[in-house]
């Protein structure tokens, strides 16, 4: 009778065991799971990001394309602007040699900066205003400002919920545990700089 008596506790102990064990694994695969559905969250939304950066580089690359021609243009016009011109020039070449967002963000805000006074120092010339060539391509760099405005906005739209969803919790820790870091938004620090350079006159 004893021994029957300890056999089923042993087989009751054993259900017991099986089941934690169930209850267990079961846990285990929803933690993975979980994980798992965060991390590719984070990766669609870095991606969008990167994505929606690469936009605003078609039209940061269309701006640079036509730098040198305004530059060429203002030369003819105000070639004792000299430090002004190397200014731009100066500009453009880190532009476009930058290669991380962070870089170019801040190569394109000095670009942004030079381009202005650019444009100043052609106001002081009438006849550089009213060549056909130069009016042509002040309204193609508004065109491009306006573009890379709007990509801009896109993509900054884009790293806040990047951002947030690497600061929240609970994505907070798979960001954390996979090394998912914030990106920069593109935006000018300088409240000079702030917004594109005027092309109207």
């Amino acid at each position: 009778m004893n021994q029957s008596l300890l056999a089923a506790a042993w087989a009751g102990l054993g259900g017991l065991a099986l089941g934690a064990i169930c209850v267990g694994a079961i846990v285990v695969v929803g933690i993975v799971l979980w994980a798992i559905s965060i991390y590719n969250n984070l990766t669609r939304l870095r991606i969008a990001g990167q994505g929606a950066f690469a936009d605003i580089d078609v039209q940061l690359r269309r701006r640079h394309d036509l730098i040198p021609n305004l530059v060429e243009t203002v030369k003819g016009y105000a070639s004792h602007e000299r430090g002004t011109l190397d200014a731009v020039i100066s500009a453009r070449a880190k532009a476009t040699s930058a290669t991380t967002i962070p870089d170019k963000i801040a190569a394109e805000g000095q670009l942004t900066q030079a381009l202005g006074r650019l444009l100043a120092v052609a106001e002081a010339y009438p006849d550089l205003k009213a060549n056909q060539n130069f009016l042509q391509l002040q309204g193609e760099l508004g065109n491009t400002e306006s573009m890379i405005s709007r990509s801009r906005g896109d993509y900054n739209a884009s790293v806040g919920r990047y951002n947030e969803a690497t600061k929240v919790f609970p994505s907070n820790l798979v960001a954390g545990l996979f090394k998912f870091t914030c990106m920069d938004f593109f935006e000018e620090k300088n409240e000079a700089v702030r917004e594109a350079p005027k092309v109207k006159f």
